[in-house]
Order: structure tokens, then C-alpha cells, then sequence
């Protein structure tokens, strides 16, 4: 009876195994042009379910609250593309004399110039009641202010140029981020005695739409076999993202819980969430465009093997 209830309790982190033991069993299920359609489903019909639920679920004045706390969103974009890529690149100096492969090395890089999630950081910052309105608009405003400042961080510490697709990523992310967040909070005003009565399990549906994207996620990475990579390489490599991982939301959790920080705990959850976490999207966007030149070419794979690790969904 305790181990269901612990099951019970647990079920996202169970999800969150099954979905990728699922995705190595059979890849082909959910990548690009298979039968989930993930370039659809996930891209678009997920992202923007995610949203619509956090419109439908928020109160508007806690969204309108969120947009005025600049010093949560100041430390949240400069900790995420100022201070995250200038730390990962003084580590590669001293990882650069290790045998470690030099690509993975530069994926590493490359994917601490990368905004924060779309959707992870929003989901988890509510999974744990962090502050939502928050975690929303610093996932949304981050992804838009990195289609300009990541290639500019990508031509600083990798000397490569790169274009990105501005216009396709703008419109998406509009159109899956900011649309259904307006449209939610508009569906809530007609529902909202309803929504009061019957409690939808909103954090459920959210951490379920996350467990798709996990899925097809793994079902991309496990879909490329040959992996031109010794084995070394990457389990140092996972050890030290790991290590990275841990280590910055420790950073984040110290300095937004001083006591002059002017941060609430909910705050600090939203930080340590959005500060610390990477964004596939863009970083696939760059590499179907070949916005990074030949000179510098960085398998997707590479990216791939680091974004999964950093929670980048």
C-alpha cells in the first residue's frame, strides 16, 4: 500500500524513466516525420497547450505583478546568457587540455549560449510552487531575446558566425508561447466560477504534455546510432554537465536567498529553474539552418547528448 502511494506521489519521475527507456526501445516512434509528428505535435500543439494551461490557471494579477518585478528578471537573463557561457567557456580552458573530444567540448559551449526552456522551467517552477507568472515570462522573454543574443555569444567565444531563422522562430514562439497564454487568460474570465468549483489537476496536464516532449526528445537522440564518440569522452562529459548542473542552482539558490536579495522563496524557485536550464530549440534551429559555418560545424548529436542532460524541453 505505501510503495502505490509513493507511486502515486512519484508518477512524474516514473513517467519521466518510462519515457525514455520507451524512447530507446523504439526511436523511431517519436522523431521528426514519424507517427507522433513531433514537429507538429510537440513544436506547436504541446508548447501551446502548456501555455493556453497556464493562462487558464493563472490569476491575472499575478501575471500582471510578474511583468513589474524587474530585479527577478534581470538576474534570471543576465545569470542565463551573460554569466552561464562566460563560466562555461573559463572551464573549457582547463577542459581543453584533457583528451575529452574536442566536439563535445564545443556542444558543451554551445549550448551555454543557448536561452532558457520554453517549457521545462515553467512546468517544474509550478510542479514545486515556485512563482509561475514568473518562470512564464522569463521563459518566454529569454527565448525571444535569444534569437539575437545567441549568435552574437556564439561568434564571442567560438569565433563562428552564425544566422539565425529570425522570423520562423519569432512566429513560433508567438504563436505557441504568447497566444495561448492571451487566449487562456481570456477563457478564464467566462470559466472562472466553474474552474473554482471543480480544481482541474492543471499541474497534472502540464507535467504530462512535459512528459511527450521528454519522449520525443530521447526518441531524436536514440535515433542516431552512430555516435562517433568513445566512451570516456562522454561519461565525463555527462559527469561534468551533471556537476554543472548542480553546482549552478546551488550558486542561484544562494544568492536569491540572502536576505537582502528582495526574493521570495516562490521567487527563488522560478530563478533556480529558469537561470539554470538550456533550450533545445534554438540550438536545432541553428544547426538545420547552417547558420554555424563549415569551419565549425557541430554535430547535432553533440548538442543533443548535453540538452538532454540540462532538461533543455
Amino acid at each position: 500500500m505505501r510503495l502505490l502511494e509513493r507511486m502515486r506521489k512519484e508518477w512524474f519521475m516514473i513517467g519521466i524513466v518510462l519515457a525514455i527507456a520507451g524512447a530507446k526501445l523504439e526511436p523511431s516512434i517519436g522523431v521528426n516525420g514519424g507517427p507522433l509528428m513531433p514537429e507538429i505535435t510537440v513544436s506547436y500543439i504541446a508548447v501551446a497547450t502548456i501555455f493556453f494551461n497556464s493562462g487558464l490557471s493563472l490569476n491575472t494579477e499575478e501575471l500582471t505583478s510578474a511583468l513589474v518585478h524587474i530585479k527577478l528578471h534581470l538576474f534570471i537573463q543576465i545569470f542565463t546568457l551573460a554569466f552561464f557561457p562566460a563560466a562555461i567557456w573559463l572551464l573549457l580552458q582547463i577542459l581543453s587540455i584533457t583528451p575529452i573530444n574536442e566536439w563535445l567540448l564545443k556542444g558543451l559551449q554551445t549550448v551555454g549560449c543557448m536561452p532558457p526552456p520554453v517549457s521545462s522551467a515553467v512546468i517544474l517552477t509550478k510542479a514545486v510552487g515556485g512563482n509561475e507568472a514568473a518562470a512564464i515570462f522569463n521563459s518566454a522573454f529569454g527565448s525571444f531575446l535569444g534569437i539575437v543574443v545567441t549568435p552574437l555569444l556564439l561568434l564571442l567565444f567560438l569565433h563562428s558566425s552564425s544566422s539565425v531563422p529570425f522570423t520562423s522562430i519569432f512566429s513560433q514562439l508567438f504563436m505557441t508561447v504568447v497566444v495561448p497564454l492571451i487566449i487562456g487568460q481570456i477563457v478564464q474570465r467566462y470559466i472562472k466560477d466553474w474552474l473554482e468549483r471543480k480544481k482541474p489537476p492543471f499541474g497534472a496536464v502540464s507535467s504530462s504534455v512535459l512528459l511527450m516532449i521528454i519522449y520525443t526528445t530521447f526518441c531524436d537522440t536514440f535515433s542516431n546510432p552512430n555516435i562517433d564518440l568513445d566512451r570516456f569522452s562522454l561519461i565525463l562529459i555527462l559527469f561534468i554537465i551533471c556537476s554543472i548542473q548542480l553546482s549552478f542552482m546551488l550558486l542561484t539558490f544562494i544568492f536569491s536567498t540572502r536576505n537582502n536579495s528582495g526574493f521570495t522563496p516562490a521567487d527563488t524557485v522560478a530563478v533556480m529553474f529558469c537561470s539554470t536550464h538550456k533550450s533545445l530549440t534554438l540550438g536545432s534551429e541553428v544547426d538545420e539552418a547552417n547558420s554555424i559555418r563549415k569551419e565549425v560545424v557541430f554535430p547535432q548529436r553533440c548538442i543533443y547528448v548535453q540538452c538532454c542532460t540540462y532538461k533543455q524541453f
